[in-house]
């Protein structure tokens, strides 16, 4: 007589449900991905105030300027001889939108100079506000979460900003991982235990 290696049977519906459970998951990520990139990733932060988003291109940037009031745009991509960047600016131009750009990476931590410099410009920036980046998940769920923190909001809700409800995927060994390691070293800065 042989032994069998299969596991027993009890082990067998588990399995089978934990990977339909996976592939539930799955689907709906897949889905929520898709919903951002539909809706340019665009969040109210604090309402008349700051707003988020992906890279919009000139229709989306003129509507969003139309419905919220927009009066300035902060660029996280840097400037850029791309014809997004054009769009950008001519847009803003013809709308009458201040203007400004910070260059930062998702895949590089922000040290504490360049969050300061940051914070300084989107307090500076005429309100109310729209900062984003190329997917509106990482660099921009940063510097919302660093302006909510300026702005007096508590660890929890300007900590929001960076998950997963606007794309941002905060896992080690993920491209985006800077921005999660940049918030954990800024936030004694901001009067936040790390």
């Amino acid at each position: 007589m042989t032994e069998s290696s299969a596991p027993p049977r009890p082990f067998r519906p588990f399995l089978f449900i934990a990977a339909i459970l996976v592939l539930q998951a799955i689907i709906l990520a897949v889905v929520w991905a898709m919903h951002l990139q539909a809706s340019g990733n665009f969040h109210e932060v604090i309402k008349g105030e700051l707003y988020r988003s992906a890279q919009p291109d000139g229709v989306q940037l003129a509507d969003w300027a139309q419905k919220h009031g927009f009066r300035s745009v902060l660029n996280l991509r840097g400037a850029s001889d791309g014809a997004w960047y054009a769009e950008e600016i001519a847009t803003s131009q013809r709308l009458g939108l201040e203007h400004a750009d910070f260059g930062m990476s998702a895949g590089k931590p922000l040290s504490q100079d360049r969050a300061d410099q940051l914070i300084a410009l989107m307090q500076r920036l005429t309100k109310p506000l729209l900062i984003h980046c190329k997917q509106g998940a990482d660099r921009t769920g940063l510097a919302s979460a660093l302006y909510l923190a300026a702005r007096g909001a508590g660890e929890d809700e300007a900590e929001g900003q960076i998950s997963f409800r606007y794309g941002h995927v905060g896992l080690p060994l993920t491209a985006a991982w800077p921005m999660d390691q940049s918030w954990e070293a800024l936030e004694p800065s901001l009067g936040f235990e790390s």
